[in-house]
């Protein structure tokens, strides 16, 4: 499993995502979930995924073939797409052939799922955020919920839903998802490190900040640590 999240602001979008996958107890490993579409100054993607590895894995294949393919139109390329609409129901709708083929190699029990959560802005409009289902239907970031999340996603919910709004500064964002991840990586082992953080400022079209948190990464652990106290510490002055 995995647990992945974005947060559209005012000021931008931050995303994060674990990189575990498990295909049972003794056969986890390490895979990539974040993937960037980028043409700096004229637009930026960014895509983080959960679910079947062979199904997420095919679809941004296919994406990128898509792109590089010398007949790619505005309906069957995110990069010519002319709307960040557009974007996501290309993707939704390569994710939910991809799902269907798969499917039809697997029995009825062992159906494969995905769904992603695709971000971006493009030039001359606005920062969107939409989560895809696996039947290619999707929904949208909105001023009321500024977040979506994807995989292990109950864990972290709670600070999200305290912290986050569309105001909240970018610095305070990266703070959110970190402990809304750190949160999740203590109560579910399908979850782990490394984690993918992106950041993308409004208007300027590539990817402001990108970051890897390792296992044992000295920040991550001492912002973990300090969350663990303040709540300590909070929950010893509430009266009965």
């Amino acid at each position: 499993m995995t647990y992945c999240v974005g947060l559209l602001l005012n000021e931008g979008m931050v995303l994060l995502s674990d990189t575990r996958t498990n295909a049972g107890l003794d056969n986890i490993a390490t895979y990539r979930k974040m993937f960037h579409f980028e043409n700096p100054g004229e637009r930026i993607i960014t895509i983080v995924t959960a679910g079947s590895l062979s199904v997420t894995q095919t679809t941004i294949s296919r994406l990128r073939d898509a792109m590089d393919d010398k007949d790619a139109t505005p309906e069957t390329s995110v990069m010519l797409a002319p709307t960040m609409l557009k974007v996501a129901e290309i993707v939704g709708n390569v994710l939910a052939d991809v799902r269907r083929e798969i499917d039809q190699k697997l029995s009825m029990s062992q159906g494969a799922s995905a769904t992603m959560i695709v971000a971006g802005q493009r030039k001359g409009g606005g920062m969107r955020m939409f989560l895809i289902y696996p039947e290619g239907n999707f929904i949208e970031a909105t001023e009321d919920t500024p977040f979506l999340q994807i995989g292990e996603h109950k864990y972290g919910k709670p600070i999200l839903d305290r912290v986050v709004k569309p105001s909240t500064s970018l610095a305070d964002a990266q703070k959110a998802v970190l402990l809304s991840m750190d949160s999740t990586l203590r109560s579910n082992l399908s979850v782990g490190m490394p984690l993918d953080l992106c950041v993308i400022n409004r208007d300027e079209l590539r990817i402001g900040i990108l970051r890897r948190f390792e296992a044992g990464d000295e920040s991550f652990r001492a912002m973990s640590e300090a969350w663990s106290n303040a709540l300590r510490e909070g929950f010893s002055r509430i009266p009965i």
